[in-house]
């Protein structure tokens, strides 16, 4: 029985979650309201407070983002722009209900606590990514060019999907975007 509650409770709490991205993706953190993010996700407001406790911490729940960088360890460093490119695409590719990537982009240019959010996020996963490749002086000062790269690339491919850009496969996306990240990450 006590499984069946957690699943419940775990299910409701990403509903909540997708609906208030969805909200803030649209509205921005101003005008998106606990009432309307409860009516999408067909429960009552009540209940986000339940779970997140204010808008706010709602918010940094929805912010939440994990960008599933692996430890590049042992990659040779001409390859550390393909694999870069491939892993920080692949989970915009799977975020295509206007999810916590696209939310985090957005609310960035807009929203500090977003933009202080998304600073940590890349600082933190970057270097934690590059630092086996890189050593830890090297990978924490790359991890910030390498980061503005992949964010301009995200931007142009998933926000404005500005053309041919939105149109390239990952790989070919990657086999224009390396030579200019392999030169930054070599001047490091």
């Amino acid at each position: 029985m006590e499984q069946r509650v957690t699943s419940r409770s775990q299910r409701t709490r990403e509903a909540i979650l997708y609906a208030a991205r969805l909200h803030f993706a649209a509205e921005g953190y101003q005008r998106a309201t606990i009432r309307a993010i409860a009516a999408s996700a067909s429960i009552d407001p009540s209940m986000v407070m339940r779970y997140f406790g204010s808008k706010e911490r709602l918010f940094d729940a929805a912010l939440d983002v994990d960008l599933g960088l692996p430890d590049l360890t042992g990659t040779p460093v001409e390859r550390l722009p393909h694999a870069l490119v491939a892993h920080f695409l692949a989970p915009w590719e799977q975020d295509a209900a206007e999810g916590s990537l696209r939310l985090l982009l957005r609310s960035a240019a807009t929203n500090e606590r977003a933009a202080e959010r998304l600073r940590r996020v890349l600082h933190e996963q970057f270097t934690s990514s590059l630092t086996g490749a890189l050593g830890a002086e090297r990978a924490a000062a790359g991890s910030g060019l390498v980061a503005a790269q992949l964010l301009g690339v995200a931007f142009a491919r998933y926000v404005l999907r500005l053309q041919p850009i939105a149109e390239l496969s990952v790989s070919a996306l990657a086999d224009l975007v390396a030579p200019s990240m392999r030169a930054a990450l070599a001047d490091l």
